[in-house]
């Protein structure tokens, strides 16, 4: 059990990953309003969602843990996760039909789950004082449910940036997006083994991979995006162009149907 007296550089860490995860988040809000396509909106939200869970983690570890906050650590964590993040790689990489269908079955599963979290009685005793834990659910089979949002997050999110990766990595004009998105594919693996340790009571190595996950994603983002600036410029010269693949953050291959 960790209290106050326990405290070690890695509870201080979710904090960190908080901040990154607001700088982050805006810089992909910044780029939704310059952009308004679906899928820099669902990775902003997914990044914002991410810092939501980090922050929770931050006020539970720092402060003391209630009911309240595992309840909504539990749904920004491992209900939503990495879903969003997905989402956008779904929106990008597949036709626009293809990904609202998708939607129209996958969210509504994940919105009875959140609710499922939130209506579940509590195992009072399971409550650590300074730790989050699924284990307070009563409803035991519902973390049964979070795997399978997982698993959907982890084929577009994860399969999505190393198929693209393999696509550009023989491309001279495309070397920077295929170390990108490897960068991106390693990212978003280490948050999900940290939630497959924090289910065996090793909250902190979640609290490890979270960071590191993030500044991974980020710096695999900022490498996809290396000549964005100079291709906008010459954009910006010859005309409005539409050159998506100049400004995307995420895995810059997507279907031509909408």
């Amino acid at each position: 059990m960790t209290g106050p007296a326990d405290l070690t550089w890695v509870h201080y860490l979710p904090a960190a990953t908080t901040a990154v995860a607001a700088a982050f988040s805006f810089s992909l809000f910044r780029k939704y309003r310059v952009r308004p396509t679906p899928h820099i909106g669902w990775w902003a939200v997914g990044v914002a969602t991410y810092g939501t869970g980090t922050l929770l983690e931050t006020v539970i570890t720092l402060a003391g843990n209630t009911v309240v906050l595992t309840r909504l650590w539990y749904v920004a964590g491992a209900v939503l996760g990495a879903y969003p993040l997905a989402q956008g790689s779904l929106y990008l990489l597949s036709s626009r039909r293809f990904a609202n269908r998708a939607t129209m079955v996958s969210l509504p599963f994940v919105v009875l789950t959140a609710l499922l979290v939130l209506l579940s009685p509590i195992v009072a005793d399971a409550l650590e004082p300074h730790r989050p834990s699924g284990a307070v659910l009563a409803w035991g089979w519902v973390r049964l449910l979070t795997p399978f949002i997982n698993l959907y997050a982890a084929f577009f999110l994860i399969g999505g940036a190393v198929v693209s990766a393999w696509r550009f990595r023989k491309s001279a004009n495309g070397r920077h997006r295929a170390a990108g998105n490897a960068l991106i594919a390693f990212g978003a693996l280490l948050p999900a083994i940290g939630g497959a340790l924090a289910r065996t009571g090793l909250v902190e190595a979640l609290y490890v991979a979270e960071f590191v996950g993030l500044v991974f994603i980020w710096g695999g983002e900022r490498t996809c995006a290396m000549r964005s600036g100079a291709r906008l410029a010459t954009l910006a010269r010859e005309g409005p162009v539409a050159d998506e693949a100049a400004e995307q953050p995420m895995p810059p291959v997507r279907s031509d149907h909408r």
